[in-house]
C-alpha cells in the first residue's frame, strides 16, 4: 500500500510529542526537541477528524476522549496546581464541535444550526474569554481556538485536496496566533499529503489512548530522580 497509514502517522506523532515533552521537562538546552514536537499536534488533529468520520460509535469516541482529558487534568491540578488545559481538552472540544456541525447539516433546521452556533460560542468562550477572566491563573486551552477548529475544518472538507488546503490555512493562522517555533508545524503538510486513508493492519487504538498519560508519568518520574 503506497503512502502512509493512520497508524504510521500517529506513531510519528507519538515520537514527535515525546521529543517535545522530553525537551520541555528534561532537556531544555536542546532546542531541536520542541521543534520536532511541533509535528505532533497537526497529525493528531487531522486524525481526530478522520476518527469522527469513520468511528462506529460516536458517543464512545467522545466520552473516551473526555474521560481521558478529565483524568489528566485532575492529575495535573493535584500534582502541580496547574489549570492549563492539555491537548486532550482541545481534542474533546473539537469532537464536540464536529458532532454539533454534523448534526446541524443533517437536520437542516433552525434548531440544529442554533445548537451548532451555541457550541461554537461555548468553545470561543472557553478558549478566548475564560483565560482573560482567569488571568491570574495559568488557565489556557492548549493550541487555543485555532487548534480546535483545525479538526473541524478537515472534517468538513469534501476530499483530500480540500483537507490539505484547509489544514494548511488553519496551521498558518495557528502559527500567527502562537508565534515562535510553531511555524515548524507546517512541515507536517507533506506527511499528511502522503496519508492513504487506511488505518493499517494492527489495531493500535488503545496504545494511542494509553501512551499519552503513560509517557508523561514516565517523564515526570525521571525528572524527580
Amino acid at each position: 500500500m503506497k503512502g502512509l497509514s493512520s497508524n504510521q502517522l500517529k506513531i510519528l506523532a507519538l515520537i514527535a510529542m515525546t521529543c517535545d515533552h522530553v525537551g520541555k521537562q528534561l532537556l531544555p538546552q536542546y532546542e531541536i526537541l520542541p521543534i520536532i514536537g511541533r509535528l505532533a499536534f497537526p497529525i493528531f488533529a487531522y486524525m481526530i477528524a478522520e476518527g469522527c468520520r469513520y468511528t462506529r460509535n460516536r458517543k464512545k469516541y467522545f466520552l473516551t476522549m473526555f474521560a481521558l482529558a478529565f483524568v489528566c487534568q485532575v492529575v495535573y491540578f493535584v500534582a502541580m496546581g496547574s489549570l492549563y488545559q492539555c491537548v486532550l481538552v482541545t481534542f474533546t472540544l473539537a469532537i464536540g464541535l464536529i458532532y454539533a456541525v454534523d448534526y446541524a447539516m443533517k437536520q437542516g433546521t433552525v434548531k440544529g444550526w442554533s445548537l451548532a452556533g451555541m457550541a461554537f460560542l461555548g468553545a470561543y468562550f472557553i478558549c478566548k474569554v475564560l483565560p482573560d477572566i482567569l488571568m491570574h491563573t495559568d488557565f489556557e486551552i492548549d493550541y487555543g481556538i485555532w487548534g480546535g477548529l483545525l479538526s473541524v475544518f478537515v472534517y468538513l472538507a469534501n476530499n483530500k485536496t480540500q483537507k490539505i488546503a484547509l489544514a494548511t490555512a488553519t496551521l498558518i493562522l495557528l502559527s500567527f496566533s502562537m508565534g515562535g517555533n510553531q511555524w515548524y508545524c507546517l512541515f507536517t503538510i507533506p506527511l499528511l499529503s502522503l496519508y492513504n486513508g487506511k488505518r493499517g493492519q494492527a489495531n493500535l487504538k488503545n496504545l494511542f489512548y494509553i501512551y499519552y498519560p503513560a509517557h508523561l508519568v514516565g517523564i515526570y518520574l525521571i525528572d524527580l530522580l
